[in-house]
């Protein structure tokens, strides 16, 4: 499982590889001046002679003046150095009412909670407020003006780390010195090394906090200035290195490797990095492949105020997941903002721009540095297009001249979509390619258009379980987008449709190939509620759309206006006569990654549905203890309301980890073992490699299991890209009664090194 294809890496806000140049003058400095700048030898003196040639490169580059430059691990000790400094010389100086601290709405996090933990360390418990940003990421001049004149510390960046956005230094220090001369001034220069001119000592900036790996030198040093005459309390005491500054032996070779660095940024080596123009016609190029690949691009920021070399955008229709999945299927490294922050899936700067919700949540950063050739342009443009390419295979994107019928895989059985934990489910029949979509929600809407259209599906019914609480259908909109003109029920089921007899029950029914669905009322959760059954050929369930009235871990809530728990009673009971324990359960909503579930697995997990099954609770009894888990539900304004109430579930085992060398062990010891590749279609289509692996993308997941029942006996392993979606679709799967499932602990992302 080795990586098939050169990487493309464009995640330079994040990290940047250490420059050859660089490396080599590291491991010089190891093999050859390995000397203790503190020692008075020659061995020593020479290591002393080399960690001031690389401060006197810093001093020409960054015009520091009769400032203090002081080594450090990286940005942020530099940041919490600063702000202790600061935080102590106002403390010692008296703390007034009134006083705050203030920093940029769209800094790095290091600031804010660095601002906050020694403000309450210190005991000066300042306020601490955000300075707003305009959509352009732009500080709030007018908010600094009126907050400046109380504030201890002022913190700012130089350029945003997200979007490249870069702020007026020079108008930022006539704005603050006129409103509080006094008043002490941190700008975080980490991404501005190598993008932007800088003049500290004619900034009027108190401290600098630098660090090397974001322009090819290695991890573990950085450089903090400090004006002349601005107080400093050392974060580090110690041995006494740096003046007393900053104590513990240096990093010597991180030194010589970064001074290679300064030396090109200085013009004292023969390598020079491109020159700004250079960098801005990449970026060009960058966003044309972009638009080349995907048609639609937003760009979540200016390109007059950002820097060259940083693109923050969103691609309509796709979430910043998907888009790394792809892109990291394809070998090219990305980022969905700020790498010190992986879990979360929104841009709390792109929110503090105001910018709308599915921009934040849909944000791709694509950054390099000024190290790139064109060749490697050209390269990661390429890629770009065939990564996007691989979407036609999947019917993501509209089908136009440069895909086929071969492009794509023939859509079969059950697909579920969700948005924000509701579920959208598609069935489509293998040989007539008539389709059902059931409970369309309004942010899936292009996809699925672009799904029939592509597939070149027939659309029998748009249906919906319900009339939902949560969001809005988009039933109507979508039937008249498709061209569907048969009259239908306000859930969409077409008035056309013939009754029948069904386990004593009077059904309508549709027929879809060979398999009839039929519409059964489900009342309880809304007083509109059927369930959706499909019928094979001999009038056997084979699975159920059931709206709210069962969900994963729950039943439906009853506390509508239009619910009944005395509905949803009987309704249970007679779900369950007809369906049976093994039935699949097709909920509208999906709250714990749970995907699907079933009435045998539900017995075990809800003691409440088990004493209404099995015929040990009454009517009345179960009212009570229903409308009981219902008031646990608090809803709040402008938060997703919750469909169901969650009590105590029975907790899933422990799935089984393999590692890479591990499952090769499997595999070779076990024919029966299974691969999954969970991975959506076009990512598997871009880098398949293990031959016993079969595609079931977490979207199919239920149509695996509906169509491979003797699958719950065989040893399954998952893999996915990092192991987070493979560990998901592991246990659901356990829980579902699977008896041999397991995954690969950091996917594939670690048969890659």
């Amino acid at each position: 499982m080795s990586q098939s294809k050169p990487l493309i890496y464009l995640d330079a806000n994040a990290t940047t590889p250490v420059l050859p140049a660089a490396a080599k003058a590291a491991m010089d400095a190891m093999e050859h001046i390995y000397g203790n700048p503190s020692s008075s030898h020659i061995t020593g003196l020479q290591a002393k002679a080399l960690m001031e040639q690389t401060r006197a490169a810093a001093r020409k580059q960054l015009g520091s003046g009769a400032g203090k430059l002081v080594f450090t691990s990286g940005a942020t000790e530099g940041i919490q150095t600063a702000i202790l400094s600061a935080l102590v010389a106002a403390r010692d100086k008296g703390v007034t009412a009134g006083a705050c601290l203030l920093y940029g709405a769209t800094e790095h996090k290091a600031v804010p909670e660095s601002l906050k933990h020694w403000n309450k360390v210190l005991g000066i418990n300042a306020e601490v407020l955000a300075i707003p940003v305009d959509t352009q990421g732009r500080l709030d001049m007018a908010f600094i003006r009126d907050k400046a004149p109380n504030a201890l510390l002022i913190c700012t960046m130089a350029v945003n780390n997200e979007t490249g956005v870069y702020q007026d230094l020079n108008a930022l220090s006539h704005c603050i010195r006129q409103a509080n001369p006094t008043v002490f001034w941190m700008v975080d220069c980490v991404q501005a090394l190598g993008k932007l001119a800088i003049d500290l000592a004619c900034s009027g900036i108190d401290y600098a906090p630098f660090s090397g790996h974001k322009l090819y030198a290695p991890k573990g040093i950085g450089m903090l200035y400090i004006r002349d005459g601005a107080p400093f309390t050392p974060f580090i005491a110690g041995g006494g290195q740096e003046g007393g500054l900053r104590s513990g032996t240096e990093n010597l070779p991180a030194m010589a490797a970064l001074k290679v660095v300064l030396d090109m940024l200085n013009g004292d080596a023969q390598e020079r990095f491109e020159s700004k123009e250079t960098l801005k016609g990449y970026r060009l190029k960058l966003l044309a492949a972009l638009e080349q690949a995907f048609g639609e691009v937003t760009l979540n920021h200016s390109l007059e105020n950002t820097v060259p070399t940083t693109l923050n955008f969103a691609i309509p229709g796709f979430s910043s997941k998907e888009i790394m999945d792809l892109f990291d299927a394809a070998g090219i490294r990305v980022s969905s903002g700020s790498a010190c922050s992986s879990k979360v899936t929104r841009s709390f700067v792109l929110d503090a721009m105001g910018l709308p919700r599915w921009q934040s949540e849909s944000a791709i950063r694509l950054s390099f540095g000024p190290a790139m050739t064109a060749a490697e342009l050209d390269a990661a443009c390429e890629r770009i297009v065939t990564a996007a390419s691989s979407l036609t295979h999947s019917c993501l994107l509209t089908r136009d001249s440069r895909s086929s019928e071969a492009d794509r895989e023939p859509l079969q059985g059950l697909v579920q979509f969700k948005d924000d934990g509701a579920c959208c489910w598609v069935y489509t029949d293998k040989d007539s390619r008539e389709t059902l979509i059931v409970d369309p929600l309004p942010a899936l809407k292009h996809r699925l258009l672009n799904l029939v259209r592509c597939q070149e599906l027939k659309v029998v019914a748009v249906l919906d379980t319900h009339g939902h609480g949560d969001h809005q259908s988009i039933r109507t909109e979508l039937t008249g987008e498709l061209g569907l003109t048969e009259t239908c029920d306000h859930l969409g089921w077409p008035l056309s449709s013939k009754g029948q007899m069904w386990h004593d029950e009077q059904v309508k029914r549709l027929v879809l190939g060979n398999q009839t669905l039929i519409s059964l009322p489900s009342p309880g959760h809304t007083d509109d509620s059927h369930s959706f059954i499909m019928l094979d050929d001999a009038d056997t369930p084979q699975f159920a759309f059931v709206g709210d009235t069962v969900l994963p871990g729950s039943i439906g809530r009853s506390n509508f206006p239009s619910s009944s728990s005395v509905a949803l009673f009987h309704t249970l009971k007679r779900l369950y006569r007809v369906l049976g324990d093994q039935s699949l359960l097709l909920s509208s909503h999906d709250y714990h990654n749970d995907f699907f579930t079933n009435f045998g697995v539900e017995l075990k997990q809800s003691a409440l549905l088990k004493d209404v099954l099995t015929g040990a609770l009454d009517e009345a009894t179960f009212v009570a203890r229903k409308d009981a888990m219902d008031a646990t539900l608090q809803d709040v304004q402008g938060e997703t309301i919750m469909c169901g109430a969650y009590g105590q579930c029975q907790q899933a085992k422990g799935v089984e980890e393999y590692s890479v060398d591990t499952l090769e062990q499997l595999l070779h010891s076990n024919p029966e073992a299974l691969v999954l590749d969970i991975r959506e279609p076009h990512e598997y289509q871009l880098s398949h490699r293990e031959s016993r692996c079969v595609n079931v993308p977490l979207t199919r997941l239920a149509g695996f299991v509906a169509r491979e029942p003797d699958a719950r006996s065989l040893p399954l392993v998952l893999i996915c890209r990092s192991g987070s979606r493979s560990l998901v679709a592991a246990r659901a799967l356990e829980r579902f009664g699977f008896s041999a499932v397991a995954h690969v602990a950091g996917g594939y992302a670690l048969s890659q090194r």
